[in-house]
């Protein structure tokens, strides 16, 4: 039986639905931000409130609900859930083989500044891990390696999590904005080049920011050539890579573009002084195990045929052959809800049919690049085949809870869209005017600091953002990548990756303390966000792709 979306459905108030279908987002703070409930935990229970809302509030018929529900928990395990997998599989295998102590090492022995190793390991490394695995991976290892190099615990975590910020929209291969093109409808690629032309210029200004904190603005002039290879490189790469290759590469391409060209340039310039932190000096440096050059390109070979085989993956050729030409793809109605629901005025003109259409495209799946590019990996670094299987299944054991919390949020994020609540609290949020592109950022960096990923956040927002530009007369694409580029700023002070910092930094206990370290930090990136965002919307909008543009940029 078809049922139609009616977004003012108590007493035709808008603001009175828009208050009670907002009751799960609001748990969901309460849960996480007040109650510290443990991510996976908050998000099934907010599932399950949702579920419960949209039945009462909606009238929406139950079987459409539930069907609704699981149609996206799905879509959070494939693809998103493959990719994060897949990714961490790899990353796993390098520390399995040894090689990770080697690729450590290569990149402790390129200066032994204290300045210089913040932004070659929290900046430039700390990006490269975000873009390969994500999900806690770069702040863990990044401030794990910073204090075996010196650093004071909470300075390393610290610097690690706020050095975590620049690359956040593009981790684990593109997750956040795979996921964003998902939920809106608009598709990666002109999501990818909209934040590809906002986040560069933080970019530009975090490994300053970085060294001013840990060492004073005197002491980071010192060091400012390096500071400005670093960040210039990181950015141009950056913003190259995500307007032309699309939303998988920008993290790897940035940062190991960012770490060639600071290597090289340190092999010629070095500063007048080598700073350390007071408790050092008049202490030895550690030494660090040299090893050939031979041994360091085995160690980094799994990253770098990463990196090609995921370029092919991402070329819209090799999708275009691997989906139309071999049709190695399954593609199938979603059952008990294709076709049953009908959206309304004023989101469209007349009632249209609300489609649900699953694809199954395992061979040309981002997550099959990363899988074959660990396969290959496997042979290269001699890893035994029982190895190899034994890691992917502690692999997935590591990850049972964070994919458990991407299904849970993926299924209420699919929820909310079917039953209406994105598009009442969107057409709610339209009602503020001029001032959305002001609360369009903020709602991302609320959604990271609660889920703890950007990736959760564009499930949870990103329909809402669309639907609100198109109700103001805005580029939506510009709205649904403010949610990621304000998102990227909230990923230092949410509960998860300061929980993740404080473990593998031996600051457990003390997470308090590196909230403090972070807030005002979030908080002041998260105000050069909001000014981006109204200067692409109201100084300079032609800066901002419109779905059209990407189109015929692809052709």
């Amino acid at each position: 039986m078809p049922w139609t979306q009616d977004y003012a459905a108590l007493g035709g108030s808008l603001g009175l639905t828009a208050l009670a279908v907002s009751i799960p987002i609001v748990f969901l703070f309460w849960a996480l931000a007040v109650k510290g409930m443990k991510g996976y935990v908050a998000g099934l229970i907010t599932l399950a409130i949702s579920i419960v809302d949209v039945i009462i509030v909606y009238k929406m018929p139950v079987t459409l609900a539930l069907s609704a529900t699981a149609y996206g928990m799905l879509y959070g395990l494939w693809p998103i859930a493959w990719i994060v997998i897949t990714a961490v599989y790899l990353y796993n295998l390098t520390v399995v083989s040894g090689q990770f102590d080697i690729i450590k090492s290569s990149i402790a022995s390129i200066s032994d500044d204290r300045r210089l190793q913040a932004l070659i390991v929290a900046f430039c490394f700390g990006a490269f891990l975000e873009g390969a695995a994500g999900f806690g991976a770069p702040v863990a290892i990044t401030g794990a390696l910073l204090i075996g190099l010196g650093f004071d615990p909470i300075k390393a975590a610290g610097l690690c999590l706020i050095a975590n910020t620049a690359p956040v929209a593009f981790g684990a291969i593109g997750a956040p904005i795979i996921t964003a093109g998902a939920v809106t409808g608009m598709g990666d690629f002109v999501i990818s080049q909209a934040v590809g032309r906002q986040l560069p210029f933080l970019s530009v200004i975090i490994p300053l920011y970085l060294v001013i904190l840990m060492a004073g603005w005197k002491s980071a002039k010192e060091v400012m050539p390096a500071i400005l290879v670093t960040g210039v490189s990181f950015a141009v790469a950056q913003w190259w890579s995500a307007n032309y290759l699309g939303a998988y590469l920008p993290d790897i391409i940035s940062s190991l573009f960012s770490l060639v060209c600071t290597t090289v340039f340190l092999r010629f310039w070095k500063p007048k002084t080598v700073w350390r932190f007071p408790h050092e000096r008049g202490t030895k440096e550690p030494e660090i195990k040299k090893y050939t050059g031979g041994q360091i390109a085995k160690a980094w070979s799994p990253f770098v045929i990463l990196t090609v085989m995921v370029t092919i993956w991402g070329t819209p050729s090799f999708k275009t052959f691997i989906l139309d030409k071999l049709h190695l793809v399954l593609k199938f109605s979603w059952p008990g809800l294709d076709g049953l629901i009908y959206k309304a005025a004023p989101i469209v003109a007349k009632p249209a049919v609300y489609e649900a259409i699953f694809k199954w495209d395992f061979l040309s799946a981002g997550g099959t690049a990363i899988l074959i590019a660990a396969i290959i990996s496997t042979i290269i670094l001699g890893i035994k085949p029982s190895t190899a299987v034994k890691v992917f299944g502690d692999t997935l054991k590591q990850l049972m809870y964070p994919v458990i919390n991407i299904s849970a949020v993926l299924g209420f994020a699919y929820l909310a869209n079917y039953s209406g609540l994105s598009y009442t609290l969107g057409l709610f949020f339209a009602s503020t005017g001029a001032f959305f592109p002001v609360l369009s950022p903020v709602l991302g960096w609320l959604g990271v600091f609660l889920t703890g990923s950007d990736t959760s956040a564009n499930a949870l927002f990103g329909k809402l953002q669309q639907v609100t530009a198109e109700q103001l007369g805005m580029n939506p694409v510009l709205t649904v990548a403010a949610n990621s580029s304000g998102g990227v700023v909230g990923k230092m002070i949410s509960p998860q990756s300061i929980a993740v910092a404080a473990a593998a930094t031996t600051l457990v206990g003390r997470e308090s303390e590196l909230f403090k370290f972070t807030v005002k930090h979030s908080l002041a990136m998260l105000a050069a966000v909001i000014v981006i965002i109204c200067l692409q919307a109201y100084v300079v909008p032609g800066m901002v792709p419109v779905i059209a543009d990407a189109a015929a940029f692809l052709h």
